[in-house]
This record gives structure tokens, sequence and C-alpha cells, in this order.
């Protein structure tokens, strides 16, 4: 055995994912994972830079590390992986010398020869080249949900939203064979899977390398004809991706869930533009009225940023008058904050005062409240089916799981039901999830 390794996470799925491969390729390599950092022999941190409290968080735990490594006399291999590291590099080593390995985002595969170079020179091993192969060895990723499995078919991004550091950290868009992508959602179910993910910066923007009558919405098709595939799901679509025939899919595809992410950013056609996000809030709502009648019920969620530079009263103002036209199930808010290399942080000042920021999304966010409020209660004594992944975090008596438009749901039963689908009458509602009750046999 190489020894034992302490593995933490920030940022979005993708990053999860990849620590989820992360995991496979050091127990392929001899490490045995441990959750207690004080009894690890590599400390990895595979770090996130889409938002500045992520990056400075990835400094804090260094210093915590180091605390911990003193206290108990232990000099573990310390690693960066991810966003931050792809991003910085070696000038990481200004704010902190204690970093032995740093990986970027395309060199995710050489982690383990790079511990071992650093375990025999000590001295400091990097790669944050770029590479357009993509692909892990089949089945090499440690799956940390019971239920569901993520499945990358995208990495990088070509669409260079002034705002976000995608492209910079990630690469250019790299598109993965249609053939592996199966093949990775086989070996998940052979793992007792029952819902997959996939993922990708543009997930719907999939165009298959090995197969060029395979776009997006076929794919879909053929992931969810996977014997054994109970449920699809897929993150993040772009608005100008998300066409007609995307839209019969998720409509004539049982096992494609009912629930589509469409981050729109803003409501106003101004700060759109300079978002760089090449639709208008026109076109959107257009999008959305095509999808709810294609898809009648279907559950919508999205992502805004307030205080973008520029954003006045008014462009505001219209991003809280489409929240009330759309009526999200759920949303993702944030506050603007430049990050490095943006076209934004490059050519337009961080204009919107703090304080402004805070209000503006204070608002929004009780708004939100109020419009998913109303469409919970808009749901109670109607049916639902829930796909159970686990215990309720706050009643140990009860299961948690997900509706085909991705709202939690909490019930009263028992562990023998997770992974399974289960018929439920919703009997009432808190902030952010449901409540119901068994009615009927799990299928």
């Amino acid at each position: 055995m190489q020894g034992k390794y302490f593995l933490e996470t920030y940022g979005c799925q993708m990053n999860y994912h990849d620590s989820e491969r992360l995991s496979g390729l050091l127990e392929a390599a001899g490490y045995e994972r441990t959750t207690d950092e004080r009894a690890a022999d590599v400390a990895v941190i595979n770090t996130c830079s889409v938002r500045e409290r992520a990056e400075e968080k990835l400094y804090t735990r260094l210093g915590e590390w180091r605390e911990v490594a003193a206290e108990h006399g232990t000099s573990p291999i310390i690693a960066v992986t991810g966003c931050v590291a792809q991003q910085e590099g070696e000038s990481l080593l200004r704010r902190d010398s204690s970093i032995d390995v740093i990986i970027g985002t395309q060199s995710l595969k050489s982690l383990p020869r790079l511990l071992e170079a650093a375990r025999e020179r000590r001295t400091l091993q990097i790669d944050i080249a770029p590479h357009d192969d993509v692909s892990f060895p089949l089945g090499v990723a440690r799956h940390s949900d019971p239920v569901r499995a993520w499945v990358t078919i995208i990495e990088g991004c070509n669409e260079f939203c002034s705002f976000c550091v995608v492209p910079y950290t990630r690469g250019h868009e790299r598109m993965r064979p249609a053939a592996d992508i199966v093949a990775e959602v086989r070996s998940a179910v052979d793992s007792g899977r029952v819902e997959v993910q996939l993922l990708g910066q543009i997930v719907n923007h999939y165009q298959a390398p090995d197969d060029p009558r395979c776009d997006f919405p076929a794919l879909l098709e053929r992931v969810s004809a996977v014997p054994g595939i109970r449920r699809v799901r897929f993150a993040s679509p772009h608005p100008r991706h998300v066409s007609d025939r995307l839209m019969q899919v998720i409509r004539d595809t049982p096992q494609v869930c009912k629930h589509l992410h469409l981050p729109v950013q803003s409501g106003s056609n101004r700060i759109l533009k300079a978002m760089r996000r090449r639709y208008t809030r026109e076109s959107y709502l257009e999008i959305i009225s095509r999808l709810r009648e294609t898809v009648p019920g279907i559950a919508l969620s999205t992502d805004m940023i307030v205080g973008f530079p520029g954003e006045a009263d008014v462009d505001f103002a219209l991003t809280l008058d489409l929240v009330r036209q759309v009526r999200y199930h759920s949303m993702y808010s944030f506050k603007y904050s430049s990050r490095p290399n943006t076209l934004a942080s490059k050519r337009l000042p961080d204009d919107v005062s703090e304080a402004t920021k805070t209000e503006r999304i204070l608002a929004l966010q009780d708004l939100q409240r109020t419009v998913q409020g109303e469409l919970f209660a808009s749901m109670i004594d109607s049916p639902a089916e829930v796909l159970v992944d686990g215990v309720s975090r706050r009643r140990s008596f009860e299961m948690t799981g997900r509706t085909s438009g991705n709202s939690v749901v909490n019930f009263p039963g028992d562990r023998d039901l997770v992974g399974r689908l289960v018929p439920i009458t919703i009997t009432g509602h808190g902030p952010n999830s449901l409540r119901g009750v068994l009615a009927g046999a799990p299928c």
C-alpha cells in the first residue's frame, strides 16, 4: 500500500465528479482513502475558481493542514488540483510554499505519477499543460452517491461569456465519444446506480466525435436505452442550444426527467449583451413558452447574477419581472465578483457597490422564496413519483428522494426503499422541500 489519502472538493458537480475519478486513480495506484486528515500520507484539495470565496477557502485549508501536520509531527504530500491550480500554477507558492504537487483540470490523470515523483524527490511537481484527451479508464470513478452517477460528456467551453472563468481553466470544448459515454453509463448501472446525470459546461452543445448522427438529443435517447437506467438528468444546458428536438426527447423519453436547469443570468437585454450570452430576454421567454407547450408540467430552475458591471435599477427590475413571469421551481443566485482573465475583469469596471449587490440579491431571493412556496403549495394532494436516495437529514425515521422535476420530498419510510421509485402523495412543504406519504408499492 502506498499510504492513505485525504481528498477535499469545492465547486460544481463536475469538480465532485473529477474527485470521484481522482479517488479511483489513487486507489488503483495503491492508496487507501481516509476521512481523517491527521492520518493522511497524501492530502489532495480539488479547487474551484468560479467564486472568489472558494478560492480563498483553499488558502485557509492549506494553513489548517500545516497546523495539523505540525501538531502531529507528520509531513503529508499536499496536492492542489482543479481550476485554481490551472489558473494560478506555480504562483500558488507565493501564498503557500507547503504545496508539493499542482495539477490543472486537464492533467488529472497524472496525479499518481506526480505524487510518486514528489515523494521520491521532494521537489515541486506541476502539470497544467492543455490536453485534448479527456478519457479516463472505464469504471475508474468511485461513485459517492449510492443511487446516481455523474458522467462527463464535454470538457471545456467555447462560449466565453464575459463573467466566466471556465474557458480559461478547463480549456476549449472537447467532446467524448458517444460509445465511451454509453459504456460508462452501463458500468454505472452494473455498480448499482439507477440514475445518471450527464455533465458538460454547455451540455446540450454535444456532438459525438465518433458518430455524426449523434447530437445531444440522440445521446439522451441512447443513454436512456441502457437496461437498468430509470432516470436521466443533465446540466447545464445553454438557452441558445435548446432545440425543438431536445424538447421532444424530454417529452417522449420516460427516463429523461421533466426538469430543465436553464441559466438566464439576467432579465435585462443590456446586461445580457454585456455578459455575451448571445440571446435576448425575448428569445429566452419564447424558449420557455415552447418548452411548456411541448412538455406540460416541466419544472424549471436557473442561475442569476446580480450586480454585474453597469447593472442599473431598471436592469435589476427587469430581472425581477422575468422571475415573476417564468416562475422557477428553484434558483442559484450570486453577487457578481470579478474573476481573473475574464473579459469583464479586463474591460468592465466593477461599479456596483457591495451594499447594492447585497440589497438586490436579498430582494431576488425573497421573490424566489415566494414563487417557490406558491409552486410547492399547488402540489399538495397531488401524486408524485420519487426516486429514494437516502435517509432524511433532519429525521432519521424518514426517507428522502427527488421527483422527476427535481423537487426534494421527505416521507416516512424504510431504508430498503433506497434506489427504488415510489409513488407519493404530497401532503405539505417547507421553504425548499416537499413532504409526503407513500401512496402504493415501490417499483
